[in-house]
C-alpha cells in the first residue's frame, strides 16, 4: 500500500529567500537541501540511510510532520521549523489513516524503562510474596471463622507448591520474563497494524541479529498483505536487504538510491567476513 507517493523540498535558494524574508534560525533550512534532492518518492518500505550525522533523523522528522502523523517523543525543533514544512509539499494518494505513527528510538527507550521499574517494583513485591509464603508453609493454622477461610485456603496453596511456584502463581500476569531485545521486537509488533504508514527510526537498536531478521519479515508482511507502507532510518544490513524496498544514500551528495549491496557499510561487513573467512571452517 502507497499512501505517500511523493514529497517536494524547496531548493536552497527558495531557502534563502524565505530566512531573510521571516527571520529566525536556520534550522532545518540548507539541512535538505544540502542533499541535492528535490523530490523523494516513496514506495511501499522506502528506506533512509547514511552514517551519523548524514540527516536521517531530521529527514524522518520532516516526513512526519508534513504527514502529520501520531508521534509520542520529543525531537529537534525550532522556531523556523514549523515555516520550513508548510512549503514543502506532499502527494498523499490515499488518506492516512489515523493509526499511522513515528516510532524513534526514544519511544522504544521509554517502553523498556517502563518495563524496568515495573519489574523492579515488583522484585520488591516478590520478597513480599517469599515471606508470606514462609508464614503460610510453616506457621501453625487453626480454623476459627468463616473470616479465617481465605488464610486457610492460602496455607493449603502454599503447602502444595514449592517457593518458585508460589511466587509465580501469585505474580502471574504482571512479570515480565522478557529480555530488553524481545521487548523491544514486542513494541514494534503491537504498535504497527493493519493499514497504516509507519516512520521507523533505527529499529534494529537493540535487536538481536534474530530478531533483526524476524522485524525484517514482519515489516515485509506487513507492507505486502496488510496494508501498510514503511518509510525507515537504518544501519542494518539484514533490514536494508528488505524485498523491494527504495534505499536513499544519504552519504551521497547529491542524494541517490542504491542496491543494498552497494551501500558502504553492506560492503564492510562483507569484506570483513571475506577477511576472515578461514575462521569460519
Amino acid at each position: 500500500m502507497i499512501y505517500l507517493t511523493y514529497i517536494t523540498f524547496p531548493s536552497g535558494k527558495k531557502e534563502t529567500e524565505y530566512i531573510l524574508k521571516c527571520g529566525g534560525s536556520s534550522y532545518p533550512y540548507h539541512v535538505i537541501s544540502s542533499f541535492g534532492l528535490k523530490q523523494m518518492n516513496f514506495e511501499p518500505i522506502t528506506i533512509l540511510y547514511g552514517n551519523n550525522g548524514s540527516g536521517k533523523s531530521t529527514m524522518l522528522n520532516l516526513i512526519a510532520d508534513i504527514t502529520k502523523i501520531n508521534r509520542d517523543s520529543l525531537y529537534n525543533t525550532s522556531v523556523s521549523y514549523p515555516a520550513y514544512v508548510s512549503i514543502c509539499e506532499a502527494d498523499i494518494q490515499k488518506r492516512i489513516p489515523d493509526k499511522s505513527r513515528i516510532i524513534t528510538s526514544d519511544d522504544v527507550f521509554d517502553y523498556m524503562l517502563e518495563i524496568r521499574c515495573l519489574n523492579e517494583g515488583i522484585e520488591l513485591k516478590r520478597e513480599d510474596v517469599c515471606q508470606e509464603y514462609l508464614e503460610a508453609k510453616y506457621a501453625p493454622f487453626q480454623l476459627e471463622s468463616i473470616a479465617d477461610y481465605d488464610e486457610l485456603k492460602k496455607t493449603i496453596k502454599a503447602r502444595g507448591k514449592t517457593q518458585t511456584q508460589f511466587v509465580k502463581s501469585e505474580l502471574i500476569g504482571t512479570v515480565s520474563e522478557y529480555s530488553n531485545g524481545e521487548n523491544a521486537y514486542r513494541y514494534f509488533t503491537g504498535k504497527i497494524e493493519e493499514n497504516g504508514l509507519y516512520i521507523l527510526d533505527e529499529p534494529e537498536n537493540s535487536l538481536s541479529p534474530n530478531r533483526q531478521l524476524e522485524l525484517k519479515s514482519f515489516i515485509e508482511n506487513a507492507a505486502r498483505f496488510f496494508g501498510c507502507q514503511f518509510i525507515i532510518s537504518t544501519h542494518s544490513p539484514f533490514l536494508l536487504a528488505m524485498e523491494r524496498a527504495r534505499i536513499y544514500d544519504l552519504d551521497e551528495r547529491p542524494v541517490t538510491t542504491k542496491h543494498w549491496t552497494e551501500l558502504e557499510n553492506v560492503r564492510i561487513y562483507r569484506q570483513f567476513f571475506l577477511q576472515n573467512e578461514d575462521e569460519f571452517s
